[in-house]
């Protein structure tokens, strides 16, 4: 059968449909059969996997998820692409397509519902660059049985998902991201493989699930708290980031340089410069007395 992912017959469906493209649901379809490929390679999937794909647009991905996968459940927010959708995907009996916004659904309750034979699940998703981030900790706050997500998105989200202290691009996303998942780097994708081509290029990176957290921490929200406050100003020192981002901070700099201290960390340093590891002894430490 001939790939959605060509020039040709993306053209087609959409003259097909009428189809316009609309620039605030984000929606950029790939024309690239190769990169299809590519990122369904580093999802690896069998007939034993399950998989979750948000956004599947005129199924370019999906069609190549279903040919690996054991089935494939996508969530669809543009009303107008279901019957598309129905066309395009027709040949796949394991394709469910969802008409929900990926936000505000239960996804936990569609795995238990739709993938309850699957022990292997996965989310592989050409994701749209405005809702990147939302989606992203979304999945990974709600503890889902999954793997790993294997997600394309614009290079520079990436870019801070997958970078280590000390760099320019290490943040609170970083953090929140490798807490719960190794991240890599997959590859980058040129914008001309896009259909429109967006402003950006973009970079397919892979989360695999850790175990147990990247470190031991009392309490994630205070954690993920206090990574937030410490790049609230990247130029400022993790002390006077501290005190203006913690609860009446201002008055309890006392407290805050010793809990530095505890955790072996100078005050004078920024946040940028600090591991997970780190940031985790330095959160329980704050804790005391923060949470006492």
């Amino acid at each position: 059968m001939k790939d959605i992912a060509t020039p040709t017959r993306t053209q087609e469906i959409l003259k097909k449909y009428g189809f316009s493209f609309k620039k605030s649901l984000g929606q950029n379809f790939l024309i690239d059969p190769n990169i299809l490929r590519n990122i369904v390679s580093h999802a690896g999937l069998t007939k034993e996997t399950g998989v979750i794909e948000i956004g599947p647009g005129i199924g370019a991905l999906t069609e190549h998820l279903a040919r690996g996968a054991g089935k494939v459940v996508a969530f669809e927010i543009d009303q107008r692409l279901l019957p598309v959708l129905e066309d395009t995907l027709s040949a796949y009996d394991y394709v469910e397509i969802i008409h929900s916004d990926v936000l505000k659904a239960d996804v936990a309750h569609v795995i238990r519902e739709s993938l309850s034979g699957f022990n292997d699940l996965m989310v592989v998703a050409n994701l749209p660059y405005y809702v990147t981030t939302p989606i992203l900790m979304k999945l990974l706050m709600e503890d889902l049985p999954v793997r790993g997500i294997v997600v394309m998105m614009q290079k520079e989200v990436g870019d801070r998902i997958t970078a280590s202290p000390s760099t320019k691009a290490y943040g609170s996303l970083s953090i929140a991201v490798q807490y719960y998942m190794e991240a890599e780097t997959a590859m980058t994708v040129p914008k001309n493989v896009f259909m429109p081509a967006p402003n950006v290029d973009s970079t397919i990176i892979k989360l695999t699930k850790r175990e147990t957290p990247a470190t031991a921490v009392d309490n994630e929200d205070f954690f993920f708290d206090v990574t937030r406050a410490s790049f609230a100003q990247r130029r400022k020192t993790i002390l006077n980031n501290l005190q203006t981002g913690l609860p009446n901070g201002k008055s309890r700099k006392e407290e805050i340089v010793t809990a530095l201290e505890a955790a072996g960390i100078d005050p004078i340093r920024r946040g940028e410069t600090l591991s997970i590891q780190e940031f985790g002894k330095l959160s329980n430490e704050l804790g005391k007395f923060f949470h006492s």
